[in-house]
């Protein structure tokens, strides 16, 4: 999982109706049903995360699966955070791909286990600064809790990761796909003595906002490992 940074939406009618927040979920679902701004709040919220789903990392636009605004701390658990844009981020899937997908193939927001009720005390964010610390990812496509974790953040991450089903088989095997091809082009660029730091720089952090990053932006930085780190360093100096 990708820690986003936040930043203001400036998104006017999104601040208006968070002045008076709902306070009960029917409320808070007549509200959020009728809010007119929609289109600019997900598409300011795909911005400010370079296109990436904010839960399982995919480029929903270059899925054909589009996104929908995710209420981090359900609405219908805490309605006052409706409008909260501290509490919003953009999550795969619209409601009419949903009615495309098998429901064992649905995860993220959607999932019946997070729209249902979600222990905000074991939720692993996007929004924690801390949030990719908590995952692993094998080569095989799966995500894991990371080693070494204490029993607390374990707990967490197996939590987190079983909520939004992040290991269905659709992400297993797009994950799979992705670390098949950054071996290859490792292997390649090992054997013909190419820049490993300049393929990790195109795969890593040629973000602008408009075009985005590439998928599974976390699998693909632990793939480089120290070299990311370097390139990384090199960006924000």
């Amino acid at each position: 999982m990708r820690f986003i940074k936040q930043s203001p939406l400036n998104v006017y009618g999104l601040t208006q109706a968070n002045e008076n927040p709902p306070t009960i979920q029917a409320e808070s679902t007549s509200r959020w049903s009728s809010f007119g701004y929609k289109t600019e709040v997900l598409q300011r919220l795909c911005r400010q995360q370079c296109q990436l789903c904010c839960y399982s990392e995919v480029r929903a636009d270059k899925l054909g699966l589009e996104y929908h605004i995710e209420h981090i701390e359900n609405k219908s658990q805490n309605p006052t955070r409706t409008f909260d844009e501290s509490n919003l981020a953009a999550s795969v899937f619209s409601s009419d791909c949903l009615k495309k997908l098998q429901k064992e193939d649905i995860f993220g927001g959607h999932t019946l286990a997070k729209q249902t009720s979600v222990d905000i005390t074991r939720f692993v964010s996007c929004y924690q600064n801390d949030c990719e610390h908590y995952f692993a990812f094998l080569s095989d496509g799966r995500i894991v809790p990371k080693k070494n974790l204490d029993p607390n953040k374990k707990d967490k991450a197996e939590y987190t990761i079983n909520l939004l089903n992040l290991n269905c088989h659709f992400l297993i095997n797009l994950r799979k796909q992705h670390w098949d091809d950054l071996d290859e082009l490792y292997e390649e660029h090992l054997e013909k003595n190419w820049d490993l730091e300049q393929l990790c720089h195109l795969e890593l952090v040629s973000c602008d906002n408009q075009n985005g990053l590439s998928p599974f932006y976390s699998l693909t930085k632990q793939f480089f490992g120290k070299v990311a780190d370097k390139v990384i360093q090199q960006q924000i100096n």
